[in-house]
């Protein structure tokens, strides 16, 4: 019984620690990098991202986990910039852990030594924590998108956002508990395991 209640305080806590995380991220209007990954999942990600690019913000711009049926032409209807030469797209990254393992990829055969990592507040620890984990020696830039999800700043006034924010918490938890048995999310069967599919098509 006492161990029970000893790990509900323990993810309690780590819950607290999970959005304190979420309050910290702010966008650096300064910040520079090799690379820009950028990962779908919502408009406003690569119109920010493309923003970036467009401002001289890094050298090339990866989209990660774009779906099979989406063109770079469509996507450069509402981002123009997509249509030109510094901008990749990856189709094969299906999770979170798809895209780490794609964005790896990437910034192995460009030399890359820094990204800005794009995508949306919730989203940025189990992101970072899984590209961390592929990219040991790259220096990780956090860029936050807000746009209609919760980003932590609201959680204890709106239900629906602490019951996003503790499932994305629980997504977490299971993404540090894999990454710190496993040497690489590529030939790894726990990535299968506790993403309950391939990482990639």
């Amino acid at each position: 019984m006492m161990t029970i209640i000893f790990l509900g305080v323990l993810l309690g806590v780590g819950f607290f620690v999970f959005v304190r995380t979420l309050e910290s991220y702010v966008v650096d209007n300064q910040a520079k990098a090799d690379g820009i990954v950028v990962l779908t999942g919502g408009a406003q990600r690569i119109a920010d991202a493309a923003v970036l690019l467009a401002e001289g913000r890094a050298k090339r711009m990866l989209i990660t986990g774009v779906n099979e049926a989406t063109t770079r032409q469509e996507i450069a209807v509402t981002h123009p910039v997509i249509a030109g030469c510094c901008v990749d797209l990856d189709y094969r990254a299906l999770n979170t852990v798809g895209n780490a393992i794609e964005t790896r990829r990437w910034v192995e055969s460009n030399n890359f030594r820094s990204l800005l990592v794009v995508t949306s507040t919730y989203h940025l620890p189990r992101t970072l924590l899984e590209l961390q984990h592929a990219l040991p020696e790259v220096t990780l830039m956090p860029y936050p998108v807000i746009a209609g999800q919760p980003d932590g700043t609201r959680w204890l006034n709106d239900g629906e956002a602490m019951r996003f924010l503790v499932w994305e918490y629980i997504k977490y938890v299971a993404a540090l508990t894999r990454t710190s048995i496993e040497a690489d999310p590529e030939h790894s069967p726990f990535a299968v395991l506790f993403g309950g599919r391939k990482p990639l098509s």
